[in-house]
């Protein structure tokens, strides 16, 4: 396990979730991120590198996440 002392920082990370779309009459109405599945092939977006790995086991340490963002 990481050491989650040494993650003082900002990292900021991206991977590929599986996410189940509803569409209805041409029109996107629900999008379910499937959160459950585990961080595969992380890319660093910002932030130090070393602190990665501290990054990936807070994620993966059973806390509850965020409220989910859309779009940019």
């Amino acid at each position: 396990m990481a050491d989650l002392s040494m993650l003082t920082g900002r990292v900021v990370f991206q991977y590929l979730v599986p996410v189940h779309v509803e569409v209805e009459d041409g029109i996107v109405t629900c999008v379910t991120v499937i959160d459950e599945t585990p961080v595969h092939d992380p890319i660093l977006v910002e932030g130090d590198a070393d602190l990665l790995p501290a990054a990936l086991a807070a994620a993966d340490d059973g806390q509850d996440w965020p409220s989910w963002q859309f779009g940019y």
